[in-house]
């Protein structure tokens, strides 16, 4: 006996809307950081479900995303770029690295800087990414697991606290010209965050937990 059709709402994603198929629906939420979908057995309840709110029809069975946002955490882009920085707490040096998402193989790395922080790593690896990206004329989205950094690049500036030394000088004229870097130019490239929790650890995390 062949299986009832279903029918898909997705609020939040790349493109909302009703969907007639489970493929359809996952173009729209596959890498997507929170994305908010369900299906439903008529496409008149799907309908009706898009116009109204999710938290209405998203129950208990489905896996909250990070900090309590409703919806899935869907599967991430592997046609995509990851970036991660390391710092050494012991001798405060700093480096950074991208590798492409689906076979972990390495983009670029620059450091060990010394006398820096993770979260400027993190930010100086996502704008590498950018510029790196833009260089090849590539849209793939680039996975960072750093709110901080993300926030950092949304915002144009580096947010650090960190106090310039003669040490750490070579790091102060990079954060500069990432800084100038993003007030000079767009890009289409999604930043996303990489959900480790769900999907374990960044797949360029250094290894060194």
């Amino acid at each position: 006996m062949a299986k009832s059709p279903k029918y898909y709402t997705v609020w939040k994603g790349h493109q909302p809307g009703v969907y007639d198929s489970w493929a359809e629906c996952q173009q729209q939420i596959q890498g997507y950081a929170g994305a908010l979908y369900k299906s439903f057995d008529s496409k008149a309840a799907a309908v009706k479900a898009f116009r109204e709110k999710p938290h209405l029809h998203i129950g208990a069975t489905q896996k909250p995303a990070p900090q309590g946002k409703l919806g899935f955490v869907g599967k991430p882009d592997t046609d995509s770029v990851s970036v991660d920085a390391a710092w050494n707490t012991a001798s405060g040096d700093m480096e950074y690295q991208g590798v492409y998402t689906g076979n972990k193989q390495l983009l670029f790395h620059q450091g060990p800087f010394p006398d820096g922080t993770n979260n400027i790593g993190e930010f100086l690896a996502i704008v590498h990414a950018l510029a790196w990206l833009k260089q090849r004329g590539s849209t793939m989205p680039i996975y960072s697991d750093s709110r901080t950094a993300i926030g950092w690049v949304q915002k144009k500036k580096a947010n650090t606290k960190l106090e310039e030394t003669p040490r750490n000088a070579e790091l102060f004229k990079l954060l500069e010209r990432a800084e100038t870097w993003l007030q000079s130019n767009t890009y289409p490239n999604r930043i996303l965050k990489w959900e480790t929790e769900h999907w374990g650890e960044n797949p360029a995390d250094f290894g060194r937990k």
